[in-house]
């Protein structure tokens, strides 16, 4: 493949993005642009390296990435799972640990066990679904909520929520717990397949240098 071929990488804007550059500059991939907290543009850029970087919404990562506008993505699992791209997830870089869990108030646990007809809410109506309806054989009702999920059972809305629990403190504060871990999340590399055959040997590199860390 012709070395003049940039290679593309979208990041999760954020945190996120700020530890996938702090990692890359270890295997030697940096780009000085970014460091500008004041600029206005989309797209950075090394030229000695030929590689491009953009940052957009947790979300979108996959998207971009399905369709070629990005060669690699890195972003959160649990977004991998809720929005199911056809994307290669290729390393998991091991920060960004947390937990996918099925929580409530305690005496939710007996709905869980006897497989009874339950509301859930859920930012991620998609792993929701997989999880019960796929893993645990339950009839639930989903509902989509944006905000603070935690909401759902104590206005009565629903019966239990599925969420990212880090250290369980919120849960703690507005009297839920963590009823079922479904699995467990951090930040994941993803590859877009055809840029997996045509850049096989850059993106290899780049893989097994962080792999090796």
């Amino acid at each position: 493949m012709s070395t003049d071929r940039y290679l593309t990488f979208a990041l999760g804007k954020g945190r996120l993005a700020n530890k996938t550059m702090e990692l890359f500059e270890q295997i030697g991939i940096s780009c000085e642009e970014m460091k500008d907290k004041d600029s206005r543009k989309l797209i950075f850029v090394n030229e000695d390296l030929k590689l491009k970087f953009f940052l957009s919404k947790g979300p979108d990562v996959p998207t971009y990435v399905e369709y070629g506008a990005a060669d690699i993505g890195v972003v959160g699992r649990d977004t991998i799972m809720e929005e199911n791209r056809n994307v290669y997830e290729v390393l998991d870089l091991g920060f960004g640990k947390c937990r996918m869990c099925v929580c409530g108030p305690a005496s939710a646990s007996e709905l869980l066990l006897h497989h009874e007809r339950i509301k859930v809410a859920s930012k991620y109506p998609r792993i929701a679904r997989d999880y019960f309806y796929e893993q645990k054989h339950q009839t639930v009702d989903i509902i989509k909520l944006n905000g603070s999920v935690e909401l759902g059972p104590i206005v009565g809305l629903t019966d239990v929520i599925v969420d990212i629990v880090e250290t369980g403190s919120t849960l703690r504060e507005n009297g839920l717990t963590v009823l079922e871990e479904i699995c467990p999340l951090s930040a994941r590399m993803i590859v877009n397949p055809v840029s997996m055959q045509m850049e096989n040997e850059r993106i290899r590199d780049i893989v097994t240098k962080l792999r090796n860390m």
